[in-house]
C-alpha cells in the first residue's frame, strides 16, 4: 500500500509519500463529507453519483500510483495484491459505473454501500500511513487500521458486487456496448458481458485470501511479541 515502511525511503520519497498520504486522507474525507451530506440534506435532481462523481475518480484512480509505489519498492508492499484491491475499485469506477447509463451500476444500492465503506477505509488506511511515515502513530488509529476492515470490508465487497450486477443487466440487454465482435481485421473479440462476469468471478477466491490476509496482519500487530517489540524501541 501507499505508506507503509520499506528500507527507508530517501528524503524525497518520504516527502513524496508524505504528500500523497495526506492528499488521499484529506480527498477522501471529503467524498464521506458529501455522502453524509446527500442523506442529511437531499436536494431535489442531485444523486449521491452527481455529487461524488469527480472526487471519486480523481481520488480512486490516483490510487494506481500504488501499484508503481510497490513495483519500485519505495513501500513494502506485495505487487500483486495491491493491484488486485487497485484494479477491482478501478475498474469499478471506470468501467462500470462510468461506463453503462446511470440507471444502473450508479443507480444501484451498491453504490452507496462501496463508497461509504471505501472513504471510512481510505480515511484511516491513508492517515495511517502518513502517521507511520512521520513516526508518531497513536494507538487508536492502529486499532482503527486493523479492526474496522472486519466490517467495512465485506460491507464494500458487497456494494462493489451489487454495482457489478447492474452492469451486466445492462450487458445482458445491450450486448455490443463496449464489445468487439468477429468478424473483425483483427480476427479479435471482446465481450463486455463476459468480462464483467468473470471479473465477478474472480472475487469469489479473491475476497477470502485479502481478507484472511488482513487477519493475519491484524494477528501480527496485536500479538504479545509485536507489544513487547513496540515498548522496548518506545
Amino acid at each position: 500500500m501507499a505508506g507503509t515502511k520499506s528500507k527507508k525511503p530517501g528524503t524525497f520519497a518520504k516527502l513524496y509519500l508524505v504528500s500523497y498520504n495526506l492528499a488521499q486522507t484529506l480527498g477522501w474525507s471529503y467524498i464521506l463529507y458529501l455522502i453524509v451530506q446527500h442523506y442529511i440534506q437531499p436536494s431535489s435532481g442531485s444523486t449521491l453519483w452527481d455529487k461524488t462523481k469527480l472526487p471519486v475518480v480523481v481520488f480512486q484512480n490516483a490510487a494506481l500510483l500504488e501499484i508503481i509505489h510497490a513495483a519500485i519498492g519505495i513501500v513494502r508492499s506485495n505487487v500483486i495484491v495491491t493491484t488486485f484491491q487497485v484494479f477491482s475499485r478501478v475498474m469499478l469506477v471506470v468501467g462500470v459505473i462510468l461506463a453503462t447509463p446511470y440507471t444502473y451500476a450508479a443507480a444501484s444500492p451498491g453504490l452507496p454501500l462501496a463508497l461509504t465503506a471505501w472513504s471510512i477505509t481510505e480515511i484511516i488506511r491513508y492517515s495511517y500511513y502518513f502517521a507511520n511515515i512521520i513516526g508518531i502513530v497513536p494507538n487508536i488509529l492502529t486499532w482503527l487500521r486493523y479492526t474496522f476492515f472486519i466490517g467495512l470490508y465485506p460491507l464494500g465487497v458487497t456494494g462493489e458486487l451489487l454495482c457489478f450486477y447492474a452492469a451486466v443487466k445492462y450487458a445482458s440487454v445491450n450486448p455490443d456496448s463496449w464489445s468487439y465482435v468477429l468478424p473483425n481485421k483483427w480476427n479479435f473479440t471482446f465481450s463486455y458481458l463476459y468480462f464483467l462476469i468473470i471479473i465477478m468471478l474472480v472475487y469469489i477466491p479473491g475476497f477470502p485470501q485479502l481478507y484472511l490476509h488482513m487477519f493475519k496482519q491484524r494477528s501480527k500487530i496485536f500479538s504479545p511479541d509485536a507489544a513487547a517489540k513496540e515498548k522496548r524501541t518506545s
